[in-house]
């Protein structure tokens, strides 16, 4: 089990889809979890549900831009002043694009929309990872989770070329992380989701997710909370050898070798 000092985490793109099923587990397994999204409404409407819960004291959330590396310094300022001192790490975080309900071709994508999703999905982890880092080395304790994309581990048939970049890239920065940071009691890895019926997807009657769901030998979409369960292990003390890895959340629809 986490201990008292250990249960203090950080949830990227947390007021919605995936971020908001982990916040909820996080809290219902008595972490105090601090959230950011993008949109007011939906931040206040997971707080107002999780005081509804009795879970009020134990949450904040806020809209911050993960562009902007003060408007993310100064949130994790806030969770540090109210919570406690960040331990647990999940960037979720992520946007994907499309037009027409499609992904955007490499030729027809603008070097402005390129770099917005890599400010996004890739960079905007490293920005909240370099930050609270440094007390997760002093403390010897720290979970780091990824939550990156089964279009990086095979051909992407929805994803466009910045998305799978993107994811591409945490799994790299997460393979970096175990190298320098295993010995400081850290650990770091990627939660890669197939096919989950989120806003960004569209719902499971979205024409992409009824497209997929013969390809996954489950026979369904997935559900955010299938990746909240994980996400939560990942961030206990029992998954501490658990470093450097890509767990695989698709139905069977992508299998490692």
């Amino acid at each position: 089990m986490t201990t008292g000092e250990d249960k203090t985490a950080v949830v990227t793109g947390g007021s919605s889809g995936i971020g908001r099923a982990i916040v909820s587990r996080l809290v219902a397994e008595g972490y105090k979890v601090g959230f950011f999204g993008t949109s007011g409404g939906k931040v206040e409407a997971l707080l107002r549900t999780l005081r509804e819960e009795g879970a009020g004291d134990r949450a904040l959330g806020d809209v911050v831009d993960i562009r902007s590396p003060e408007q993310v310094e100064d949130f994790l300022s806030q969770v540090q002043r109210n919570l406690g001192e960040i331990s647990i790490l999940v960037n979720n975080a992520g946007i994907s694009p499309k037009a027409d309900g499609k992904r955007i071709a490499v030729h027809g994508t603008t070097l402005d929309g390129w770099n917005d999703v890599l400010a996004v999905n890739l960079t905007g982890a490293f920005l909240c990872t370099r930050l609270v880092l440094p007390g997760m080395v002093e403390r010897r304790f720290g979970r780091l989770v990824m939550i990156g994309s089964m279009a990086s581990r095979g051909l992407p048939r929805f994803a466009g070329a910045a998305y799978v970049a993107s994811k591409s890239g945490l799994a790299g920065f997460v393979r970096a992380l175990a190298a320098e940071y295993a010995s400081f009691g850290i650990t770091a890895n990627t939660v890669a989701p197939g096919n989950i019926a989120t806003e960004m997807t569209g719902g499971p009657s979205s024409p992409q997710n009824r497209a997929a769901v013969s390809t996954i030998p489950a026979g369904r979409i997935g559900e955010a909370g299938d990746l909240a369960g994980i996400v939560t292990f990942l961030c206990s003390q029992e998954a501490g050898f658990i470093n450097g890895a890509t767990v695989d959340v698709t139905g069977a629809e992508y299998v490692a070798l």
